[in-house]
């Protein structure tokens, strides 16, 4: 047995261990943990013990530890020092690799509170701690994290492209998980099961392997690994899925073409299923934009067309083109083409006329000439197309897609005495999410909204000190998701670029 291998395998034994004998976090993490911060909010410390976390990084420690010197509220640090690591100590439920190759690293990644991994959550957990990734070979580094999730992500697309959240890999040795709907839903293409958790077709998700990809090289600058083992047949699964979703409902002689991808569910809740037996509602050919059934919500798209993933697609596979240039020029080619195709399509079809506030970005659109004017708290959003790299935050469209965003015109922005920010059908009207709050201020350059924003990020946690799903505007106390760790991670990572471009904010009193 190689010796990295040999290493992993004592050291997980270790770590099965030690996790038989630490509290559940999901328990863990709805009470509050001495020793509390000085502060007006008497934030908690809900970090585990070390020897709970799941996986320790000393970078991450130092930076939390640099990070005490600089954010002078006392609230503000605890809020940051129990987020900005959540990921790494809760949810890196799995390391090892492949069974097939002991070189090829696996990392299995889960949300938080669900024992599952969603491609989108998991890419963006990891792009928590970009801006302390370099490159490293060794097996304990954050480095190898990105490496393990990128090779478990290609796997998981290879065979299932269409869905949108998975199950540990056989190797870990974990057993699959119910998400309660398998035995009713009906999905073309099919799946199994005891791979797939739930198959939702998401054009986001196969977005968030680029992304994942891209922030991986762009750090590192290690082109070999993307030529060792799956991803480059992941790329060209997804351009392909993609390719036939370009596709709309009907063809030129008028008939219906044959949808690649259906979902039917038993539910309630029209948000979790597709009308047109479960093709979803009509769409246009010739926009140059990719269908997506759900959205980063996982919630139904009203309109397929959805331009924030669109954004999000076309910016990250144009950004892969030149990484493919290393191991299949004609394909970094194909890549290259289709995103400007698709950044064409965004700008041709995707812009919309307000009745009062001008030109704005649609959330989603048909191609017949309907659109959607609202957005998500979910990344991608519109409000998030600086964050996704598409265009720069003072994009005179984008400015007023903001304001649009961040008003009362947008029927999911919810305000109250407790906190203002989006929110969306997945927990409904009433209920904003942080999550929106710190994309708000991710994308903003205006002194007197970030402070905002910061007062209402750490006053609303209900005493727990974490970031939550999404709470009610006007009950801090009513609230979902103790325990959402790639929300935790942003809020870290926000607070990490104010400490580069805006240190002086970090210095503001909430007392």
């Amino acid at each position: 047995m190689p010796l990295p291998l040999l290493l992993f395998t004592f050291f997980s034994g270790l770590l099965n261990t030690v996790s038989a004998q630490c509290p559940d976090y999901d328990d863990y993490s709805k009470v509050a943990h001495a020793p509390f911060s000085t502060g007006k909010y008497h934030l908690p410390y809900q970090r585990p013990v070390a020897a709970c976390r799941k996986f320790n990084s000393s970078d991450v420690e130092a930076t939390i530890e640099d990070m005490q010197g600089i954010v002078k509220d006392p609230d503000l640090f605890q809020l940051f020092q129990n987020a900005f690591p959540n990921t790494l100590d809760t949810t890196v439920t799995w390391r090892g690799y492949a069974a097939n190759d002991s070189t090829e690293e696996l990392t299995f990644v889960t949300t938080g509170d669900i024992v599952a991994m969603w491609l989108r959550d998991s890419a963006n957990q990891m792009r928590s701690y970009k801006s302390l990734l370099k490159a490293d070979d060794s097996p304990d580094s954050l480095a190898s994290l990105f490496r393990g999730t990128i090779n478990l992500q290609s796997r998981y697309i290879i065979h299932n492209p269409y869905c949108n959240a998975f199950q540990a890999p056989t190797e870990s040795g974990l057993p699959p998980v119910d998400n309660g709907y398998a035995d009713t839903d009906q999905v073309t293409p099919p799946y199994n099961t005891s791979f797939v958790f739930e198959c939702k077709y998401e054009l986001d998700s196969i977005s968030a392997f680029l992304q994942l990809s891209h922030d991986y090289y762009d750090q590192t600058e290690d082109i070999d690994f993307f030529g060792k083992f799956q991803w480059v047949s992941a790329v060209q699964t997804i351009l392909d899925v993609a390719e036939g979703l370009l596709v709309g409902t009907y063809a030129d002689d008028g008939t219906v073409n044959v949808s690649p991808y259906t979902f039917q569910r038993t539910t309630t809740s029209a948000t979790e299923t597709l009308s047109n037996t479960g093709v979803g509602n009509p769409v246009k050919s010739g926009t140059g934009l990719v269908r997506s059934a759900f959205r980063p919500s996982d919630d139904a798209t009203i309109y397929q067309l959805f331009i924030p993933a669109n954004m999000q697609f076309s910016s990250y596979l144009g950004k892969c083109a030149n990484i493919m240039k290393a191991h299949d020029v004609e394909l970094a080619q194909r890549m290259s083409d289709f995103a400007s195709n698709v950044r064409n399509g965004i700008e041709t079809y995707g812009k919309v006329q307000h009745p009062v506030l001008g030109e704005i970005y649609a959330y989603e659109i048909d191609g017949f000439g309907s659109s959607n004017f609202m957005d998500d708290a979910n990344v991608p959003s519109l409000l998030s197309a600086p964050i996704l790299d598409y265009l720069d935050a003072s994009d005179e469209t984008y400015q007023s897609t903001r304001k649009f965003v961040l008003s009362t015109w947008n029927p999911y922005y919810m305000h109250g005495p407790v906190l203002n920010g989006t929110g969306g059908p997945h927990v409904g009207p009433g209920k904003a999410w942080p999550m929106s709050i710190i994309t708000s201020l991710l994308t903003s350059d205006d002194d007197s909204e970030i402070v905002a924003g910061l007062q209402m990020l750490v006053s609303s946690t209900d005493g727990l000190g974490l970031i939550h799903e999404s709470i009610d505007t006007f009950n801090a106390s009513t609230w979902t998701r103790e325990w959402f760790s790639w929300a935790n991670g942003l809020f870290g990572e926000m607070l990490l670029g104010l400490k580069d471009r805006k240190p002086h904010l970090l210095e503001t009193s909430f007392q």
